[in-house]
Order: structure tokens, then sequence, then C-alpha cells
């Protein structure tokens, strides 16, 4: 290990999250990459599945089995496999990352409502949720977080500075995200087959999305919202449009007013809403690769409809990339070290 380093470990680095995380971890200056693990493709090099990540790194993959510990551990598993295994993965490091669903939630009811039983609920509520704009100060002291969903993500970045601001009247908030392949995952199935998926706009979740128990557990008041989510052919990156009302007699300077206190220092919150021009309002082709989040809004003055918008690539500001930014916060390293590509143009 190279000297001041912190060595960090992944669990299930072939998948697209675990994958992205280790692009991320490779070119970050504090952080050494002790091992990844794979059981499909144990011995295989890692540009063999990461092709991206040739001449990057001479690691290859390992099976869980071989894990040795490590400063912190990085846990990319299907859901449900890091809360059944929880004591052999937490033993190997003090500090874990869960980019899974196993531990976002606090309450077991309303992990029950879309899961199903928690095999462990005990530990619901000892992970922080990984997403530095609501919880910076207590990922600074937290060993163990717990990476928000991609689609969770976006919905609370846009809504979040709005609800915590009073600007919008109580009552129903109606999301709908276009959402990439990537979000899938990388196990092919007939709905990702590409003469399914290439040129389709497809409903696939107009009610009961599981990341509506995340957006209603941290937004301000709990409030009632609805969403629906749409499957494109993009690799990358999600739209979300939420459409709710302001409060009588308020405008859009108040809408402004609120998006700079919450938002005013953060490093990866981009305000885009632009009077003129083909880019005016945020668009996920512009975050791709980025850890940044695209906000915008339009009201809609006589009737007091707020429009907002946010876009994100769903894989790093989604997964990877806040869980990074998380773990910058805790290290006391800088915030942004390691998640500082701007994007591409064109």
């Amino acid at each position: 290990m190279s000297a001041g380093k912190k060595t960090l470990s992944i669990v299930g680095a072939s998948g697209y999250a675990g994958g992205e995380f280790l692009r991320l971890a490779l070119s970050h200056p504090h952080l050494e990459v002790k091992q990844v693990t794979s059981r499909r493709f144990a011995g295989e090099p890692v540009a063999f599945v990461h092709p991206n990540l040739r001449g990057r790194t001479n690691l290859k993959f390992i099976p869980p089995e071989k894990l040795e510990p490590a400063d912190i551990l990085v846990l990319s598993l299907p859901h449900g496999v890091f809360a059944q295994e929880f004591e052999r993965y937490a033993d190997l490091a003090p500090i874990l990352i869960d980019l899974s669903a196993d531990f976002r939630l606090k309450d077991p009811d309303l992990y029950r409502k879309y899961y199903g039983e928690h095999p462990r609920p005990e530990l619901l509520g000892r992970f922080v949720y990984a997403l530095p704009e609501l919880y910076r100060e207590r990922l600074k002291e937290a060993d163990w977080m717990a990476g928000a969903g991609c689609n969770a993500t976006a919905t609370l970045l846009g809504l979040y500075p709005l609800l915590k601001g009073g600007v919008l009247k109580p009552g129903p908030i109606f999301v709908t995200l276009l959402i990439s392949t990537s979000a899938a995952g990388a196990e092919p199935s007939p709905a990702s087959h590409h003469p399914e998926r290439a040129g389709s706009i497809r409903v696939y979740k107009p009610t009961g999305h599981r990341h509506t128990a995340e957006v209603v557990e941290n937004l301000p008041g709990k409030p009632e919202v609805h969403l629906t989510a749409i499957a494109t052919d993009r690799v990358r990156g999600i739209l979300m449009t939420a459409q709710a009302f302001l409060q009588d007699g308020w405008s859009e300077r108040d809408v402004w007013q609120a998006y700079r206190e919450a938002y005013g220092g953060e490093p990866f919150i981009r305000i885009v809403k632009q009077k003129k021009g083909i880019h005016r309002y945020p668009d996920p082709r512009f975050v791709q690769g980025t850890n940044y989040a695209d906000i915008g809004f339009e009201l809609e003055e006589d009737t007091g409809r707020l429009v907002v918008m946010t876009a994100i690539d769903n894989l790093v500001k989604g997964t990877a990339g806040h869980a990074l930014q998380a773990l910058n916060l805790r290290m006391g390293w800088p915030e942004t070290l390691g998640l500082d590509f701007p994007g591409l143009h064109p």
C-alpha cells in the first residue's frame, strides 16, 4: 500500500454500481483499491468486465470468500444479500458503504411495505443515508453509510429545498422519472434485451415504486409523493420532473430563495434556468459521467403550478458518486476529491 492511503475493497465490483465506484476510487489520491470480488468473473482481470479501466489497474476479481480486512468496504450486492450476511462483511472493515437498498430506510414498517420483512430490522437506522446535501454533518461521523437510490436522489435533491422552505402548498406531489437502461443493473432480462428496449419509452412502474419510501422518509414533513417510472433506451441518466403548487401569494423569487438557501454552497448542485438558448433546463446528457445534479424549474404564473426538473447520472450522482462524496466527508478529505469531472459537450 502507498504511504498514507486507505485500503478499500469492493464486493460485487463486476456490476455497474460497483464498477463505477471502482472507476472513481482508482483515481482517488487517498485510496488504494485492495481487492474486488465477483463470483462469476473470479480470476479474470478487471478490464475483462470493465474495458474502460484498461491500463488503470492490474487487479483481478476474487470470490468473496477470499476477502481480507481493509480500511473501507464497499458493498454492491443484490438486494437482501448484505443484510443476510451482515456479520461476515462487517468484521472485515470499520467503515462500510452499502450501495444496495438493504439499509436505506429507518422505519421497518415502511421497509415492509415496499420490500417485505427485513432480515435484520434491529440494524435499520444504524446506517446514515449517504446523501451529503441532506446529511453532511451526520456523514462526517458515520462509519456505516447507506447509498441512496438513484431515483430517490434525483427526486430528493429537486424537492428538498422547497419543502424545507415551506414554498409548496400541502398536497400531493406527482413525480415522473425517465430512467436509463443501466439503472436496471448488469444482469440481462427480457425487459433489457436490446430489440425490446431500443427505441422504446415504456412505463414500467406507474405506481408503487420502491424509491418512494426513501423520498417520503427523507423529505421534510413526510409529504404525499407519487412516483411513476418510465424506461428509456438511454444508457445513463435520469430526468426527474415533479409537479406541485406554490403557496398562495408566493412567487418565483421565493423558489429561487429556497434553492439558494439550501444549495448556495453545494459543490455539485447547479441551478439550470436560462432565459434563452436550447439548454434552458436540465438534461441528463450534460451530467453524464459526473457527480453533478442539475436542477431547474418553471412556474405557471396564473395557476401556481411549479414544475421541478433534476438531471443526474444514475451511476455517479445517483449511486457511486454521492457515496464517494460521503466517504470524503467521513475521512475529512476535500468533499470534491476524485469527483471533479465536468462532463462532455457535445
